[in-house]
């Protein structure tokens, strides 16, 4: 049976500590594929212990890398097929579905009940486009994936919306160097999340990967990958929720150590943002500190989130509680994540009298009805950020019960632990 945690804060709501976060999801994720395609030449260094990582992780290590490299021609080892579980990781959904196109293997890619409602269709269409042999296990577009590698290039040029999950551009973009053609992507339309395949390009040009980016087209040619290291930065989405306590505290100091104020990491983001919500964030010789200036901002702008969606639930939670009518774009991308991420945000602001209504793709915040009940229990619906995004509302509500309390695993294991380590109390319950 799953447990509930409690979460509540006694005393002075003043919150002064040094939190280690773990390595970035988005970093780690791509860290693996890279050092699986490169045959191990590429090494990793401070790995993420978040679920989605560690599930990775053990697939990659478990199919090996001996084939990581595209052969021409090759036939599957075996006509039956490998069954790959990623669970409930969409990201490894995803660099999964490249990645094994390119492997020598006949590979079932599947997830949980949650993932199979989860659109694959782009990047499986993209792919095929290519020369991968996929087809739909089930559903039309969605997982499970029937993958028959390796794939056999019959073209260098794919078009794909960039409107859409960037990791699909990230899958892409990590196998051109193996493909004998290369590959040149054709972005179609605004790109969506540009830092995520910065990121990607980024991190493979520190291991010898160069590309050529030319208006809405990318290429990479085939190239070798370079013997080296790619040390992941800490989670600037794990480190978002500390922005939050801090917004939410009457006063706050919150080290943060070995985070970089240039980091690769979009949601790094967060901390311009939250200088609306007065906090302010300095570079020490450790990483980064922030604090709570008590002065937050009026504003009339419409804040737009497309370049960094995982932000979205702290921001909009952070704006509710502290009364703040405001208006947001770029969240489109939030209907196909863990849950539909819109709906669940409307649902549980609704317990503290905020409505957030959509208008034209415009999402707007009214507060004008806010109210902190004595106690107050917030659905998770499977999704680690709802849990992580209103947890920090125990600063403001004697009580908050937070269902299914596991699923912060996926990318914050040591979450309930830290919480108590900056003075909230929380218990397991149900």
């Amino acid at each position: 049976m799953s447990k509930n945690a409690l979460v509540s804060f006694k005393g002075t709501k003043n919150i002064n500590t040094e939190i280690q976060l773990t390595g970035s999801k988005s970093e780690c994720n791509r860290a693996l594929i890279i050092s699986a395609l490169s045959k191990k030449l590429v090494k990793v260094e401070n790995l993420s212990n978040a679920a989605d990582t560690v599930t990775l992780n053990g697939i990659l290590n478990k199919l090996g890398v001996e084939s990581s490299e595209l052969r021409e021609n090759s036939k599957p080892k075996t006509a039956n097929s490998e069954l790959v579980d990623v669970g409930p990781a969409g990201t490894a959904m995803r660099f999964l579905s490249a990645y094994l196109s390119a492997k020598n293997g006949n590979f079932l890619l599947t997830g949980t009940e949650r993932m199979k409602q989860r659109p694959i269709g782009i990047l499986a269409e993209a792919l095929k486009t290519i020369g991968a042999d996929i087809s739909y296990a089930e559903a039309e577009g969605f997982p499970p994936l029937n993958i028959i590698g390796p794939l056999d290039q019959k073209t260098a040029q794919v078009k794909i919306k960039g409107d859409i999950s960037s990791q699909y551009i990230s899958a892409l973009l990590m196998i051109a160097p193996i493909l004998p053609q290369g590959l040149t992507l054709e972005i179609e339309g605004e790109l969506t999340s540009k830092p995520y395949v910065d990121m990607t390009l980024d991190m493979l040009a520190e291991v010898g990967i160069e590309h050529a980016w030319n208006g809405n087209s990318i290429t990479i040619e085939p190239q070798a990958f370079k013997p080296g290291t790619l040390v992941v930065e800490p989670d600037w989405s794990a480190a978002s929720y500390w922005y939050s306590i801090a917004a939410l505290a009457d006063e706050a100091e919150i080290a943060l150590p070995a985070l970089k104020q240039k980091s690769l990491q979009g949601d790094s983001q967060i901390k311009n943002i939250m200088k609306i919500f007065g906090i302010a964030t300095s570079k020490t010789d450790k990483g980064i500190a922030i604090s709570n200036l008590g002065l937050t901002l009026d504003t009339k702008e419409v804040l737009d989130l497309k370049t960094c969606p995982d932000l979205a639930q702290t921001i909009i939670v952070i704006a509710a509680a502290l009364g703040k009518n405001m208006a947001f774009t770029g969240l489109e991308t939030l209907k196909i994540k863990e849950t539909d991420r819109i709906a669940a945000l409307q649902n549980e602001l609704a317990k503290i009298g905020v409505t957030l209504t959509e208008n034209n793709q415009v999402y707007t915040l009214n507060t004008d009805n806010l109210h902190f009940p004595d106690k107050i229990t917030i659905a998770t619906y499977e999704d680690h950020r709802m849990a992580m995004a209103f947890a920090p509302l125990a600063l403001l509500i004697n009580e908050v019960e937070i269902e299914e309390m596991q699923v912060v695993e996926k990318s914050y294991p040591y979450y309930w632990e830290d919480l108590k380590k900056a003075g909230f109390e929380v218990k397991e319950i149900g």
